[in-house]
């Protein structure tokens, strides 16, 4: 317990490093499991089965975050290319690399598909550790976040296949078999996602702390539900996080701050349990044709599976330059490489050194130059942060707390309190500013760094946040400038003619 606490604590400490020199993360977490390992203090550590099995309980809990943090409104413009560039894209991708890792590195056919396969998916959290200082168009983060939720499931088929005994199926049963899979996972993760959404909705739990662990539950259900439906449970998984990551659900900002906990201890648990599982000294013979297949990969394979992917979608050259560059590996490849090790795959050790290899050099070279790169493409923009508003139920007065923070670069900055023209059955109750709170008036100006509670009865609930996001995102003019979606609100119980755009719930 003491060297795990001890480990945890310097991995923490570790991502201060990682976001002032650009690196991922992952990288510093690789080197302390190497440290640790037999070339290092001494660790000797060889289960590839454990490693496997943890591996892959780390994926779930990395895609459920991914899907719980992803914004709706921002990845549906980008569902088309993402899932093309998640199928198609990654089949170039594994042709490419695969003929590459043959002709170019002198390895056999099978090794060679088994390694384009687990190189061709891109990895959510070593992209955004890199971007998080960079935010870029939502069309580009859409595309990122759908793509790395989406390819898992297709690579993770493939490398299933390559590596299983005997001879690979016909290429036409192969792609029926993936066709197949992925529908599986995605109507239970659809069906999971919005059978849990509705329930956390409408049932009142004794303590907001069991919120965040109901939210990872239920996501955790729909990975075992596709898996055991004999579908993709990753694609399962990540559908359903993401269909309760935009379902508005009581304490969000608690469950989302949970869910990153959980993420960041699945990726120091599962990328220290890979350094131990690496052995340095045995990397020798495979540094060249790791270099060689990683070039190919980023140089070629990438770019012609995104130019070609995202052909249909005229996207500007730059985005797809971004796109290509942005396909950084992590998580995913490595933990993929473990499947031919436990399958006895003839030279495994071999395809894990050469994966492992190739995703520490990559992400070496693409890392720092990713945030560069937005830059000089002119692609990085600033914007305001999101309004954060936590909701808590009032079973018994049938009403909502609304918790609203105002961020900074918000227009809701300067708005007078009557200005936001909430609808009926809402109100602001009680304004905190600067550690002092009050009650605020009708004329109280809000200004950035507030922290508003707001009272709404149940059926205004919903018009009450699209109000105040439409004026975080358009100021005082919300609605009259067309600003925001659903600013127009008809009372409840009431009818006539239609108000003005703006002139909300107002008597």
């Amino acid at each position: 317990m003491l060297v795990c606490s001890l480990v945890l604590l310097i991995a923490v400490a570790a991502v201060r490093v990682s976001s002032r020199s650009g690196l991922p993360s992952l990288l510093i977490y690789l080197g302390i499991g190497v440290a640790i390992g037999q070339d290092g203090i001494g660790v000797s550590f060889d289960d590839v089965g454990l490693t496997q099995v943890i591996g892959y309980a780390a994926l779930v809990v990395i895609l459920a975050e991914g899907g719980l943090g992803t914004k709706w409104h921002e990845i549906k413009p980008a569902l088309p290319a993402a899932a093309v560039l998640s199928t198609f894209g990654v089949a170039l991708s594994v042709g490419v690399t695969a003929a590459a890792a043959h002709y170019l590195a002198d390895v056999e056919w099978r090794q060679s598909l088994i390694i384009g396969a687990v190189v061709s998916s891109t990895d959510a959290a070593a992209v955004f550790s890199v971007l998080r200082n960079v935010p870029l168009p939502s069309r580009l983060t859409g595309v990122l976040e759908a793509e790395s939720g989406f390819n898992d499931a297709p690579v993770v088929i493939l490398v299933v296949a390559f590596s299983a005994a005997g001879p690979v199926e016909h290429w036409y049963l192969l792609l029926g078999k993936i066709a197949l899979e992925l529908a599986i996972g995605a109507a239970v993760g659809l069906a999971v996602g919005f059978l849990g959404a509705y329930a956390m909705r409408h049932i009142a739990l004794p303590a907001s702390g069991l919120y965040p662990i109901a939210v990872m539950a239920i996501a955790t259900v729909a990975y075992a539900g596709g898996a055991l439906a004999h579908g993709s449970g990753f694609l399962a998984v990540y559908l359903a996080a993401l269909i309760l990551g935009n379902a508005k659900l009581p304490h969000w900002p608690a469950t989302r701050g949970f869910a990153e906990g959980l993420g960041w201890i699945a990726q120091i648990g599962m990328f220290v349990l890979l350094g131990l599982l690496v052995t340095p000294h045995e990397l020798g013979d495979d540094i060249l044709p790791a270099l060689v297949v990683g070039l190919v990969l980023t140089m070629v394979a990438r770019p012609v599976s995104v130019f070609l992917s995202t052909a249909p979608f005229r996207t500007p050259w730059r985005e797809k330059v971004l796109l290509s560059w942005a396909g950084l590996r992590g998580a995913v490849p490595i933990v993929l490489a473990t499947i031919p090790m436990v399958a006895a795959v003839p030279d495994s050790r071999r395809i894990f050194n050469i994966v492992f290899v190739l995703v520490i050099v990559y992400t070496l070279v693409q890392g720092p130059t990713l945030p560069w790169l937005a830059r000089r493409l002119d692609l990085g923009r600033a914007e305001a942060e999101d309004l954060g508003i936590e909701s808590a139920p009032l079973e018994r007065l049938r009403g909502h707390l609304l918790s609203v923070s105002v961020p900074e670069g918000s227009r809701m900055h300067g708005v007078e309190v009557a200005e936001l023209r909430l609808p009926a059955g809402s109100a602001v109750t009680l304004v905190v500013r600067e550690g002092a709170s009050f009650v605020p008036g009708p004329t109280t100006v809000l200004r950035q760094g507030d922290e508003l509670l707001v009272v709404a009865t149940d059926p205004v609930r919903d018009a009450t946040e699209r109000r105040l996001r439409a004026v975080a995102e358009g100021g005082k003019l919300a609605g009259w400038l067309g600003t925001g979606n659903g600013t127009s609100v008809a009372v409840p119980g009431k009818t006539g003619r239609k108000r003005a755009p703006g002139m909300v719930g107002r008597k």
